[in-house]
């Protein structure tokens, strides 16, 4: 089992992952909610944008655990990654709904 730190949640890879997944998902929101070809992915667009960006996140690192030669899988990678998803849905409620 790998050690994980809090400190390592503060580093700038961590606020570089959560940076990038919280505008992937804020703009995946509002591309849902403007679209009318589905309108249940429209009315559940923020449920959608979290959960495709989250197995997104976690489909990278099993795909570079797996393939990519001398990487590996990070467990604060993955939280980052949710944690910016979850950025982004508040910052998409800041900006549209309140």
């Amino acid at each position: 089992m790998p050690s994980v730190s809090l400190s390592d949640l503060f580093s700038f890879d961590s606020f570089a992952h959560a940076t990038m997944f919280m505008v992937l998902c804020f703009l995946m929101i509002v591309g849902l909610t403007k679209q009318f070809t589905y309108p249940k992915l429209q009315h559940y667009a923020i449920r959608s944008s979290l959960l495709i960006s989250s197995m997104f996140g976690i489909l990278i690192e099993i795909v570079q655990f797996t393939f990519v030669p001398g990487r590996s899988a990070e467990i604060m990678d993955i939280v980052s990654n949710t944690i910016g998803c979850l950025i982004g849905i508040v910052l998409f409620k800041w900006v549209y709904v309140w």
